[in-house]
This record gives structure tokens, sequence and C-alpha cells, in this order.
């Protein structure tokens, strides 16, 4: 059984709020950082909104905590449930470990290691599955249909949206103007984050042009907008493993309806980007963060001059296997 009294619906700006007000004592409020050697690379103002440095590493903490903090206490003595490989499944850990309750995550067996590890430091339970998206719902069914656990979606959830939103209301607001930015950055996996990002952009900065970053390897999102219908998901090949789903009905009526452009980006400026950021700036990002920045160095004439925001998504990765090595 799924508690979602929303389910057909599409959250607001006030959902963005209300989300904020539940969370925000759970949550880091993240930094926004620059580089003077990045922006001369790239001859534009750069400013990273740093969610590596969120709970968990990674701004998955504010989806599912909305979620979880929507339920009424009926419904968390169920205990959540969920399918992901990464962030999401440590979110979720995360999240029900605050508040006592059980979280079971469907994971595949290639999951990388160090975010198997860092679910059960959390207390959640793992059922391993094979690594198609079927076998993951398949497995998350049973589980449901066996335990009355609550499902909460990594992306296709009104709360967990509204969630990922108050990432950008805390960053356009940090801003001397409404408009400051004439360009806002975040990558595109299932949708959740750049769909709580246009919300909160369209309320707070309609002049800002938002535009979704996505390996030119696992482009669907950037193929379901430009041919108005959802392409899943199949055989994607990048190293940018926290953006291999497909968008959701939810996430694409969102997305197609506000988004300015989605730029594709090639594995080499993937890497080059997270290079960039691990030695200029000196922080820990994960292949999937550093999508927006090689949209621009890919694009240096579009970008040149302007002033862009970009959302550092995450920082979880195994440190064993980084691209360049």
């Amino acid at each position: 059984m799924v508690w979602n009294p929303k389910n057909n619906e599409i959250p607001d700006f006030t959902d963005i709020e209300q989300s904020f007000t539940r969370i925000q004592r759970y949550i880091h409020r993240t930094p926004i950082l620059t580089s003077t050697q990045l922006n001369n690379i790239v001859e534009a103002d750069i400013f990273f909104k740093c969610e590596n440095f969120q709970k968990v590493g990674a701004f998955k903490a504010r989806g599912a905590l909305s979620a979880i903090t929507s339920l009424p206490k009926r419904d968390l003595q169920r205990g959540v449930a969920t399918h992901s490989s990464g962030n999401h499944a440590q979110a979720l850990a995360y999240g029900a470990s605050l508040f006592n309750i059980s979280a079971t995550i469907i994971m595949p067996r290639n999951s990388p290691q160090p975010k198997v590890d860092a679910v059960r430091n959390y207390g959640a339970k793992i059922i391993f599955c094979e690594p198609t998206q079927e076998s993951r719902e398949k497995m998350l069914k049973e589980f449901v249909d066996r335990s009355n656990a609550v499902f909460i979606h990594p992306y296709d959830n009104c709360y967990v949206i509204a969630g990922q939103g108050t990432c950008a209301k805390e960053f356009l607001e940090s801003f001397e103007s409404p408009n400051y930015l004439d360009y806002l950055i975040a990558p595109i996996g299932g949708g959740g984050l750049m769909s709580g990002t246009l919300i909160a952009a369209k309320h707070l900065c309609p002049k800002t042009k938002v535009i979704g970053a996505e390996p030119k390897g696992a482009n669907d999102a950037y193929r379901s907008i430009r041919d108005n219908t959802i392409y899943p998901s199949i055989n994607p090949r990048t190293i940018a493993d926290g953006l291999l789903t497909s968008l959701s009905q939810r996430t694409f009526k969102i997305i197609k309806d506000n988004i300015s452009e989605i730029l594709t980006v090639e594995e080499e400026s993937i890497i080059q980007a997270m290079r960039l950021i691990w030695e200029r700036m000196k922080i820990v990002v994960e292949p999937s963060a550093a999508v927006p920045l090689g949209a621009i160095l890919e694009n240096p004439a579009m970008f040149k001059g302007t002033k862009i925001g970009i959302i550092i998504t995450g920082g979880n990765l195994d440190l064993n296997k980084l691209p360049w090595q």
C-alpha cells in the first residue's frame, strides 16, 4: 500500500515552503562556493550550491525527509521502503533512523560498495536484486505487499520533489536580487531535483534560465523533451551513476512545461569538470555532480560573461575507482 494523497498532483512553491519548514532542523544549510580559477577558465561567474556537504553527502536527504515528515504517525509506524542504488537509499535510511522507524532498501547487486555500507550504517535493511528496473520494482512490490511498508519513490513523489526544491529555494534567496543569476544548471536523472528547482525558480526568479545537464550516453530526458514522449533509460553508458533513471510522467510534465534547455555532455567533459572541481576547489564531488560544469566547458560561447548557479548534487563515490585513474 502506497500512502501519497497527492499522488496525481504537481507540487507548487507553497509545498516547497512547507517542506522546508518541516525539514530544516534535520538538514544542513549548505554553503555557496566560488572559484576565481574556474571563473577565469570559463570566463563567467559561477556560484556552486554545495550539496556534497549535505546530510548523507547529497541533496537526496531533503526529499527523503520531506516525504517522511509528511507521513501521519500511523503510517510512520509501518516503516518505509524504496528501491535505489545510491543516494536516495542513504537518504531514506538516514531519515528513518532519525524517527526510529524501519527502512528497507531494494538495491541492485552491483551498487557501489561505499553506498551499500552507508545504508547499512544508518540501520536500514537491504534486499539485493538484479541490476534492472524490472527486478527493482518487482522485488519492492513483493516486499511492500508483504510488509505494508510505505513506498517512498526516489523522485516520482510530490513530497520528494518539494523537498528537493528547498535546495533551489535556499540558493536563489541568498542573492541580492531575484534575477541575479542568468542561468541555473542542475543535472537530470529521474527529474526530481530538476522539477523542484524549476518550481522554485519560476516563483523566485522567473527571468533566470534553468538548464538541465545530462550525460550524452544517458540522454533519455533530452530526447524525451525534444520529442514530447517519455523514453525509458535503456543501457545508459556513463560514469554519472546517479543519472541513470528515466523521467516519470510527473517529472516529465514539470520539466517540459518549464525548462529552458537540456544540454548533453560527453564523458570526457564530465571527467574534466570533476577533476577541475577537485583540484581547483579542493572539494569531493561525484561524477553526476560534475555534469553541469561539463556543460559549461562544452558551450563556452553560450555562457561567456554570464552569472551561473550550479547545484553540486553530491559527493558520494568509491575512492578506489576514480575516473581518471
